[in-house]
């Protein structure tokens, strides 16, 4: 049966060989401060066996955590569980070796479900440690404990597939997939649950991500400038997509990406439009510029899959397009980048999770923002 108090001191002249292996295996970089803090007392010095992270915790300690009451208990001869509160360090991380910290530890998750999680999820090898811990930290931060847990595991699973730069994507999305009374959760398609695999989980993000950019540079109110009219010609009918919820149902009806367009339609570069014929959708119709023409053109017409479209369904959309005085059709376009996004969307949009996380990050301003927007 094994005790959680830390041992007696030992009368040791100068470190023991055996200690200054285990001192050598911190980083580098912190090693000078590790070494000076286990010097001061055999007690501190023998964490560096027992718990590693905390000997790291209380020589590099994290901003605004003063460690002296918890360096005083352990010269006490404290409990460790006890001197581990006091440095606001999760027990679990006894099991983590000396090379897994690289910086000041981050505050952890430390639930009691995540605890017997993650003792399934811990890195195998020492060198993708510090890498790991940042990752599950991060996670905890941006979404919460279950999704913290599930990149620690994906990252043993695969470490090279998860990385940072889309982290806050997959974390909102997570976030907003447990929020079931916001915007963001009624934008999600398929939601983030924790038996999805890493690539599954990044198509979905990235799926909801498009679908964010297309709120937010379209609003909640049409387009009112479609440059033309709806109308028929021969057996088919040409419907403006307007709005978010319009071209939402055309992506999924005809199988394709009209999502993606809120860029070039908040910047006046396009036009789409659904092409029906008897009430069904047939085809799918863009209007844009072509080269130096200043005049509307047919860019792309593709049917459901985005299969080309009949040449007779080309023939009936040109003579519709012909219909307008094509002259008077104003197709001055912005700057790319300098289209405002829609504020109140955005507010809405974002709000239940500044207010959940009591902060607004610099990565998620309150103004809107392309850059930030892109960012994600």
């Amino acid at each position: 049966m094994t005790s959680n108090l830390l041992p007696a001191p030992r009368q040791v002249a100068g470190h023991s060989d055996l200690l200054e292996r285990r001192l050598r295996r911190y980083h580098p970089r912190c090693q000078g401060a590790v070494r000076a803090r286990a010097a001061r007392h055999p007690r501190l010095a023998d964490l560096a066996a027992s718990f590693p992270a905390l000997l790291f915790a209380l020589a590099v300690p994290r901003a605004r955590l003063d460690p002296a009451r918890a360096i005083a208990c352990v010269i006490d001869g404290a409990a460790l569980a006890q001197v581990a509160a006091f440095a606001d360090l999760p027990m679990w991380l006894r099991k983590l070796p000396p090379e897994a910290f690289e910086r000041p530890i981050p505050r952890l998750p430390d639930g009691e479900l995540f605890r017997r999680q993650i003792a399934n999820h811990l890195p195998r090898s020492p060198k993708l440690a510090p890498a790991w811990l940042q990752l599950l930290a991060d996670a905890a931060a941006l979404a919460h404990e279950p999704m913290a847990a599930w990149v620690a595991r994906e990252f043993v699973r695969e470490p090279q597939r998860v990385k940072t730069a889309r982290l806050r994507q997959l974390c909102l999305w997570a976030w907003f997939s447990s929020q079931p009374a916001t915007l963001g959760h009624d934008l999600i398609e398929r939601p983030w649950t924790p038996d999805l695999r890493i690539d599954a989980a990044r198509s979905a993000a990235n799926d909801w991500r498009t679908v964010v950019a297309l709120h937010a540079n379209l609003g909640r109110l049409p387009i009112a400038d479609m440059w033309l009219r709806p109308g028929r010609m021969a057996s088919y009918e040409f419907m403006p997509l307007d709005s978010t919820s319009a071209i939402a149902a055309e992506a999924k009806a005809m199988r394709n990406c009209l999502r993606t367009f809120g860029n070039s339609l908040a910047h006046n570069q396009s036009r789409l439009w659904s092409v029906r014929k008897d009430g069904e959708r047939v085809a799918t119709l863009r209007i844009a510029r072509r080269f130096r023409d200043p005049l509307p053109n047919l860019v792309e017409l593709k049917g459901p899959g985005n299969v080309e479209a009949s040449r007779e369904l080309w023939w009936a959309a040109r003579q519709w397009l012909h219909k307008h005085d094509l002259s008077h059709i104003d197709m001055r376009q912005y700057d790319w980048g300098t289209a405002p996004l829609d504020r109140g969307h955005w507010t809405s949009l974002w709000r239940p999770y500044w207010l959940a996380k009591r902060r607004i990050p610099d990565w998620l301003p309150i103004a809107p923002s392309r850059e930030a927007l892109e960012a994600l």
